[in-house]
């Protein structure tokens, strides 16, 4: 994984210039920086080094130099591919894994896209054509942003390396008010006039103008489709688990060690039970513990990693950390958080590059793909009962809250004909759980907001311009109930939130490269044709991974309900608490645009007095105001143009 950036420019564009927003990117590529520069276009690249270690370095460019080339991730099956293009007479001049995007372009064009599988975003300069290219991932885990301006169009890794080429730090106010929904459009950032390359997508840019084109999506069976489905639970699981191995071992290649992050979840634990089983050498896995025995899930982490013979290493998170990284994290994310786990997902990765390592195995996905949040489960509960009578599906219903306390404390229900789910209704005909449980917190937060953002938004629907983006009467439009809530999850959710927070940015925050074999493109299409009872059976999720990997489980794993990977709620006078205090209580607080101070800090004072299962879901909405409150002091943001 790397940094990158580039451009077409009306001007010439200083190499001094450059460097200086490269330098912002050190973090993603410590071990080389390189440009290229035409004065029409540029690119740049921050080099971390996995494949290729000797002669991998960026800017790539064809053998007549009229076609450059910088990435930004790892393409899986690469080998394959170089040999199918060295056959047909392309000439390599590395090692690295990125140069075949390179050849794949010259030869096919954008029907590149087809052969390129990982995490990746990709920036082409084509001098032959005039035109840039911008190409991200299928499932939107590696960042891509750009902004239109008057001196040209930028793109970049991150956003704080466009900010540094000159585009302005201010807030998008329509986009911070979505945000406290969960369900930000996927296309918008929290920063005006700099946009996101939609995940599967690529963009072409002429001149100033940017032309977005898809060229993947999820896609779940009609209901039709599905009810044709006459296969076996064991060919299912059977096929579950050899696309899913497959996935593991192809991510197992790279010239330095690969370890793994270990939770107590299923989802970890199968991918490192997957990846030992495939590797001769024990595999170094690294746990979160947190001193709240609710949260921590070191205890069977530890025992799943002695199990598949792996060196399990421990990274305890206190409170003071975690309050001590809190706005290095918001810094590196570039978006507000709702927990401190993107703050202790920073210090895993600080810890694992201290410890040697480069390049980690993480599950991430699995729950987006086969249905593993409570939101989801209680959605498969209520619309796809099978032969279940009412009153069996409320007592499963009952049984799922009252199992675990920590899906009970961050679960939010909200009357759904309550008028902001109405749009949702209308056009999915039926209100996902995931979206009312996040309407619920933005309805509270949404009260927080100064009058001069409550009367921008008064009239405006949160719901209608993030579902009118998203193609619904080809991807959603006669499918399953549970599979329409899985896609509008992965447009919103899992693109702007968890692939952000809690995957590439705090891994990349310490030059850490994740790789997630629950994200592979084979396995997300796979994933999406289990058939419903395979992905939730009974109230218990993710039965198909179950069941596919099982041999590698503990039975504590293979028995154990979803546990949300959250960090424990700040207590009265614990650290994270006197952080959020003294953000609360200072002149950033007034300074930021989007919440009225005084509102924030009673909202504080009663959330210090609110039922202990009632906090984690109040102080969620309070870390929002307090995180917004440090972005806006880092970037050094101004109101959005809109006030």
């Amino acid at each position: 994984m790397c940094g990158l950036l580039g451009g077409v420019v009306r001007k010439p564009i200083a190499r001094e210039r450059i460097q200086k927003a490269l330098h912002v990117l050190d973090h993603r590529g410590p071990d080389g920086q390189r440009q290229w520069n035409d004065g029409r276009f540029f690119l740049g690249h921050t080099r971390l080094s996995i494949i290729g270690l000797g002669n991998g370095d960026q800017p790539m460019s064809n053998a007549e130099g009229d076609v450059h080339l910088v990435v930004n991730g790892e393409f899986y099956g690469y080998q394959k591919v170089r040999d199918e293009l060295r056959a047909k007479g392309a000439r390599f001049k590395t090692e690295s894994d990125s140069e075949i995007a390179l050849h794949l372009y010259l030869q096919n064009g954008l029907r590149a896209t087809e052969q390129l599988r990982g995490e990746f975003a990709v920036l082409i300069a084509d001098q032959r054509r005039e035109i840039m290219i911008a190409i991200r991932d299928r499932c939107g885990i590696k960042p891509l942003f750009y902004a239109v301006t008057p001196d040209g169009v930028f793109f970049s890794s991150e956003i704080k390396a466009l900010l540094e080429l000159g585009v302005p730090a201010a807030w998008d106010t329509e986009a911070a008010w979505q945000d406290l929904y969960i369900v930000r459009n996927h296309e918008s950032t929290m920063f005006a006039g700099i946009r996101s390359v939609p995940q599967g997508c690529y963009a072409i840019v002429r001149g100033n103008d940017v032309q977005i084109y898809r060229y993947w999506d999820w896609d779940f069976p009609t209901t039709e489709e599905s009810a044709a489905d006459k296969r076996s639970e064991k060919e299912v699981v059977s096929g579950f688990r050899n696309v899913l191995s497959e996935a593991v071992r192809e991510r197992m290649v790279a010239d330095v060690e690969v370890g793994c992050y270990l939770s107590g979840g299923i989802d970890s634990c199968a991918v490192l039970g997957l990846a030992q089983a495939q590797m001769s050498r024990p595999i170094r896995a690294y746990t979160l513990a947190f001193d709240n025995p609710v949260w921590d899930e070191s205890p069977i982490a530890r025992r799943q990693a002695e199990f598949v013979g792996a060196t399990y290493h421990q990274v305890p998170v206190t409170r003071q950390a975690l309050a001590d990284a809190y706005a290095d994290a918001v810094w590196h994310s570039e978006t507000p958080m709702v927990n401190g786990h993107g703050a202790a997902k920073f210090l895993l990765s600080k810890a694992v590059r201290d410890a040697g390592l480069k390049v980690v195995f993480t599950g991430e996905g699995s729950d987006e793909l086969l249905g593993g949040y409570a939101t989801f489960r209680r959605d498969a509960l209520m619309h796809h009962p099978g032969a279940r009578t009412q009153k069996e599906t409320d007592a499963l219903l009952a049984q799922m809250f009252e199992s675990n306390s920590a899906t009970r404390s961050i679960f939010m229900q909200q009357a759904a004909d309550n008028p902001i789910f109405v749009e949702v209704v209308n056009r999915l005909g039926f209100l996902p759980s995931f979206i009312e449980t996040f309407g619920a917190m933005g309805i509270t937060a949404s009260e927080w907001l100064r009058d001069d953002v409550a009367r921008f938004v008064k009239g405006k629907s949160v719901y209608a311009d993030v579902l009118d983006r998203l193609p619904l009467s080809t991807a959603v439009a006669g499918r399953d109930r549970l599979h329409q809530a899985l896609y509008v999850n992965s447009k919103t959710h899992l693109a702007n939130f968890i692939l952000t927070f809690l995957g590439d940015r705090m891994e990349m925050a310490h030059s850490i490269e994740g790789r997630v074999p629950f994200l592979d493109h084979h396995v997300a299409h796979y994933a999406a044709r289990v058939p419903i009872s395979m992905k939730l059976k009974g109230y218990r999720e993710k039965h198909v991974l179950r069941e596919a990997a099982r041999e590698v489980l503990i039975e504590d794993v293979y028995n154990r309900e979803k546990h949300p990977f959250t960090s424990p709620p700040a207590a009265v006078g614990d650290p994270m608490m006197t952080m959020m205090a003294d953000v609360l209580a200072s002149r950033a607080l007034e300074e930021q645009p989007i919440f009225d101070p005084a509102k924030a800090r009673q909202a504080f004072k009663e959330m210090q007095t609110c039922p202990p299962d009632q906090r984690p879901a109040y102080e969620g909405r309070i870390q929002r105001v307090v995180s917004t409150t440090l972005m806006h002091q880092r970037f050094k943001m101004s109101s959005g143009p809109a006030l």
